[in-house]
């Protein structure tokens, strides 16, 4: 290369870099020391360094503000559906667990008024659409199960709407003591024939999962009993309304527990929740004759 040839091209190079002498009129380029003049020239030349194959001005990153959710960021654009079961499992979970306390007569509280606003609002609607999500996803039991405890919910809220709907004075007029909780018996019984055949579904799940069910049905069936078998003044049975509280107490633990195990994973937590397959499920068959192999 001629002497002339090498003048020129260091010159393009330190116009492309803002070294030299602006035009007239044209912004001033800041002042580079010549440790950075010399690291540019070369990066500029030899086509290297952090920037030597981004163009700034279209390849601009978005802040990072993730989608408000634990654990790592996850584009929009392919991506499945989330899992609904979890919030639908927390929904029932609370409202069951404040019913329960009730039931059970905790700080002498005897009148479910207080579950009206849960059953409404979270038991009922954001079952309900976790229930109609499930739908989305694919999962038949899971929409059936959420959308229907939804539904119960939002039906228990209706009974029990003080100075709204008067079904309970309506079925009580006249004197009558037997009526409401007769009714109310057969309405929660009803429920418990229809949680018997999901326990049926949960036999090949896991025992976290049958657990949940198996204590939600034995709940129905000893509150529909303590109904049934009221005293003179109409008030159910207070034993055995204790006992389907404390079996409600354990439902909506279990229901906790089996959301923590859907929602726990490794992007936002340090251990994930058992859930205790049952050796005939096809998960539990699965690992045994992993296990086989690996003995073998």
């Amino acid at each position: 290369m001629s002497a002339t040839e090498a003048t020129t091209n260091n010159g393009a190079i330190e116009k492309d870099i803002g070294g030299g002498v602006p035009a007239s009129g044209a912004p001033m380029q800041p002042q580079m020391s010549a440790e950075e003049h010399e690291v540019a020239r070369q990066a500029a030349r030899f086509g290297y360094g952090p920037l030597a194959h981004v163009n700034t001005a279209e390849a601009r990153l978005p802040a990072f503000g993730g989608e408000f959710q634990p654990g790592l960021y996850k584009p929009v654009e392919g991506r499945k559906f989330a899992n609904p079961a979890p919030l639908g499992l927390c929904a029932f979970a609370l409202t069951t667990f404040v019913l329960s306390a009730v039931n059970m007569g905790a700080r002498d509280l005897t009148a479910p008024n207080i579950v009206v606003g849960l059953a409404y609002g979270y038991g009922g609607l954001v079952q309900l659409l976790a229930g109609m999500w499930e739908m989305a996803v694919g999962n038949t039991f899971g929409a059936t199960a959420l959308s229907s405890y939804g539904g119960f919910w939002l039906a228990f809220a209706i009974v029990l709407t003080p100075g709204g709907f008067d079904i309970e004075s309506a079925l009580m007029k006249g004197g009558d003591t037997d009526s409401f909780p007769n009714s109310m018996g057969i309405f929660l019984l009803g429920w418990f024939i229809f949680t018997t055949i999901l326990v049926f579904c949960t036999l090949r799940s896991t025992v976290a999962f049958f657990t949940l069910f198996f204590t939600l049905d034995l709940t129905f069936l000893l509150l529909g009993i303590a109904y049934l078998y009221h005293d003179a003044e109409g008030n159910p049975h207070k034993q055995v309304q204790m006992a389907g509280g404390f079996f409600g107490f354990l439902a909506a633990f279990a229901a906790w527990y089996n959301a923590l195990a859907g929602l726990a994973d490794n992007s936002n937590s340090f251990f994930i929740m058992p859930v205790a397959h049952f050796p005939w499920s096809a998960t539990g068959r699965e690992r045994r004759q992993k296990s086989d192999r690996e003995l073998a």
